[in-house]
């Protein structure tokens, strides 16, 4: 198995968790997770309108304070 075919089956899994309402815990790397966005009303300058952006969760990923040290 290549790399490639592991790294693609590893984000298969991990959207596959993030679908099913899982977070996706990696020790000393960090957490995939979803992040809830409530609704919101945005305003287009351009054409003077105003829309309502529904609720909706956003895929996210928080570094672990481990990696973050080692970035700096």
């Amino acid at each position: 198995m290549t790399v490639a075919a592991v790294v693609e089956e590893f984000m298969e899994q991990v959207r596959t968790s993030l679908v099913a309402g899982e977070n996706v815990y990696l020790r000393r790397l960090g957490t995939f997770f979803l992040k809830h966005r409530a609704e919101k009303t945005v305003h287009n300058i351009t054409k003077n309108t105003t829309l309502i952006v529904p609720a909706h969760d956003v895929p996210t990923f928080k570094p672990s304070p481990e990696f973050r040290s080692e970035l700096q």
